[in-house]
């Protein structure tokens, strides 16, 4: 009887034990994932210019000096145009020998230094920038790289592009779980794709100079700035 009975208090012990052992892990939640993309145009309200100096001569000193001289006569007349304020600043300057290389070989000869000096102008007017590229070139810059458009604060537009990404991704996630007979409950993670950078308008290697009696043309258009965003919706 003794026996038994502590065989019988064993059997119920196992068969509690059981239930916790073979529950069944508990199924994830349906969930839906929906990448969406916007672009927001928008008209710039700044430009920058890049203006340079490139002079030659026998020597690096006469080089530097006649290039000194002439990008001074440039900043004088374009703060003229632009006032005491302009926003002007030193991007790049160099003074490199000029070298010419023997067709029978041997060692290459010095025949004269290139000097170079670039400055970046920016102005929120976008009216004065054919005055700033006519004027730079009339006092002596002979070298105009790049002129950019931009955004002084792209965040408005940005914000704008991203509820419109947001709410295209959701519509999305909406209409996948519904072909599928379920419905979204809820956001489960939210992320932004890889910022790209807002599209600047580029005119490289603008005209050094135009008719006496008609500035450059120039025509600013629109900049596009684009979002990425990724949902994951709940789904039952």
């Amino acid at each position: 009887m003794k026996i038994f009975a502590l065989a019988a208090v064993l059997g119920m012990a196992t068969l509690g034990a059981l239930p916790a052992q073979q529950n069944p892990a508990q199924a994830a939640p349906a969930s839906v994932r929906a990448t969406a993309e916007a672009t927001v145009s928008a008209t710039p309200d700044r430009a920058r210019i890049h203006i340079g100096v490139v002079t030659q001569a026998p020597n690096a000193q006469a080089a530097a000096a006649e290039n000194a001289k002439q990008l001074d006569a440039v900043l004088a007349a374009l703060r003229k145009v632009l006032g005491p304020q302009a926003a002007v600043r030193t991007i790049g300057y160099s003074v490199n020998p000029n070298m010419r290389y023997p067709r029978e070989g041997g060692a290459p000869v010095i025949t004269g230094y290139t000097a170079q000096n670039t400055v970046e102008v920016t102005t929120d007017d976008l009216k004065l920038v054919p005055r700033v590229i006519d004027t730079a070139t009339q006092f002596g810059a002979n070298s105009v790289q790049s002129l950019q458009f931009m955004l002084r604060d792209e965040r408005p537009v940005r914000a704008r592009a991203l509820r419109q990404a947001a709410e295209m991704a959701r519509a999305d996630a909406e209409a996948m779980a519904a072909a599928v007979g379920l419905r979204v409950v809820g956001v489960l993670t939210m992320e932004e794709g890889e910022r790209p950078p807002v599209r600047p308008l580029m005119r490289e290697n603008a005209m050094l100079a135009s008719a006496p009696d008609r500035p450059t043309p120039v025509e600013p258009g629109s900049l596009e700035v684009r979002a990425v965003v990724t949902l994951t919706m709940a789904a039952q």
